[in-house]
């Protein structure tokens, strides 16, 4: 099958979250599967830069380019080409350095780019017409969040007759109903798309244009990140406002959950470490991760104290209300605890704070450090997730696939992957880590409470952790599943011919 994916980022290029590694080892895992896979994305040189793509992968140019309308102007792209370590994917970069060579990907000192519309409606743009350019003829096309939400439109109402594109299936999947790419709707121009489409019914959103709800309705198959979230964002609560949109679409929705990508995360081979471990030799590895942690962080060694840790945008979504009016107590208490992140300033300060009052106990690090990311999921015994909502989560795989216990707010994917651990479950085999289902300071605060208990129980807390490190996380299962969506989204795709009836 010829598979081309598009994605405002994936590692090593560029990221700024859980995207760009599932963009990543979903292209990966395609390919090692057989798979004809191309990918498409933009072009970030400080981004690059920042992540020191430098010793990664060589970017060169391709000698073609792809010119896009915008308006009354034309704009061109240059097209490079790259590849994904370990992979036989070919990975093409749209350069344009007006758009996309920028200090941030989306936003810049916390504000939004004022034309990001047009910078992903460009890119938008650039895609299909890389997709002719360089002949890729693909049988599906993979779009992600509101970035490459007009994909499945262009496709649609644009590229549908055009040679290369006749038998083409279009999937979108939605990975945060939270980010819908909502602008005036004046920027319904930029799309070079007719007004008709402009409608309650397609790319209108309370007189808004919305790309999120633009992939949502063309697409012929709409996937998210767990089967949780799928029915989740049927429901006001979680929805955003598209939720009926979503409802009418559910014969086409699929919840497929991530997977990680074992190359990266694995204590087995992980070279981060001050020493790598399997569930076999476990003790001894923790015990030299946990005490690397606790030294770079600056907290007392101690292999009996609970070290409880948290990596994370520092937001309300992700549950740090809840843990503000919590932690400080248990903080009185013989236990330790390390953040990395960035986020909200309250939350910045606050766990800044934290470190400043509990000396010896808290660590907050403020940034980005992806080698201390790992060395936080092996060197920690405890892991946080109290996410008011999470559509997938990859935190608590990693967590289980390195002995690190999880405490979730059973959401979306963490309550797709983790299970109690209730009496019940502990004695059948079966629990993983540690969840609560009420939104509440109190049942988080019960929840610690409980996985702190269960700790001083060695034999206990060996179980717990050796289910965990057994479960397979990797992306083999979700990429066939995915295979599965596009197999369907072919089939489907003569349901494009009727879109403009809609209008």
């Amino acid at each position: 099958m010829r598979i081309l994916l598009t994605s405002s980022e994936a590692v090593p290029f560029s990221k700024t979250g859980g995207l760009s590694d599932v963009t990543a080892a979903l292209t990966k895992e395609l390919a090692q599967a057989g798979h004809d896979v191309s990918l498409v994305i933009p072009s970030y040189p400080q981004s690059q830069a920042r992540l020191g793509n430098s010793g990664g992968p060589a970017i060169v140019p391709t000698g073609k380019s792809v010119e896009v309308p915008l308006r009354s102007k034309k704009l061109v792209g240059r097209i490079l080409k790259s590849s994904l370590p370990g992979s036989t994917a070919s990975v093409y970069l749209i350069d344009q350095p007006g758009y996309f060579d920028r200090p941030g990907l989306y936003q810049d000192a916390g504000r939004d780019f004022s034309d990001n519309c047009e910078r992903f409606v460009f890119f938008s743009r650039a895609v299909m017409e890389a997709a002719r350019v360089l002949d890729l003829r693909p049988d599906v096309i993979h779009a992600n969040d509101w970035q490459t939400g007009l994909v499945p439109a262009l496709l649609s109402v644009e590229y549908a007759d055009q040679s290369g594109f006749q038998e083409t299936g279009s999937v979108f999947t939605v990975h945060n109903m939270a980010f819908q790419g909502q602008f005036w709707h004046w920027d319904m121009l930029l799309t070079g798309l007719d007004w008709q489409y402009f409608n309650w019914k397609q790319m209108e959103f309370f007189n808004h244009l919305n790309l999120l709800k633009t992939g949502i309705v063309f697409a012929d198959m709409v996937t998210t990140v767990s089967p949780t979230y799928a029915r989740e964002i049927q429901t006001s609560r979680f929805g955003y406002g598209l939720e009926s949109v979503l409802f009418n679409r559910r014969e086409s929705l699929r919840g497929i959950l991530n997977g990680i990508d074992p190359d990266d995360w694995n204590p087995q081979t992980d070279a981060r470490l001050a020493k790598n471990y399997t569930l076999e030799t476990f003790a001894e590895g923790k015990a030299a991760c946990k005490a690397q942690l606790q030294q770079q962080l600056n907290l007392p060694v101690r292999a009996d104290v609970p070290l409880l840790g948290m990596i994370s945008r520092m937001t309300d979504q992700k549950g740090f209300g809840l843990l503000a009016d919590c932690l400080p107590a248990f903080l009185e208490c013989d236990v330790q605890i390390c953040f990395l992140g960035t986020g909200e300033k309250k939350y910045e300060s606050w766990a800044q704070s934290l470190a400043t009052h509990y000396p010896g106990k808290a660590s907050a690090t403020i940034g980005f450090d992806d080698a201390l990311a790992h060395r936080i999921e092996a060197g920690c015994d405890i892991f946080l997730m109290p996410s008011l909502f999470e559509p997938c989560g990859l935190n608590q795989m990693y967590s289980m696939a390195y002995g690190t216990i999880p405490i979730v707010h059973a959401v979306g994917g963490l309550a797709d992957t983790v299970v109690d651990a209730t009496p019940q479950n502990l004695a059948h085999g079966t629990a993983t880590g540690f969840r609560f289902s009420t939104e509440s300071t109190i049942e988080l605060e019960r929840t610690i409470g409980r996985a702190l208990e269960l700790f001083r129980d060695r034999d206990a807390w060996m179980k717990l952790v050796a289910n965990g490190m057994r479960q397979d996380w990797s992306w083999s299962r979700s990429a066939r599943d995915y295979v599965d969506v596009y197999r369907t989204a072919i089939a489907r795709r003569s349901r494009r011919a009727p879109a403009a009836a809609l209008a």
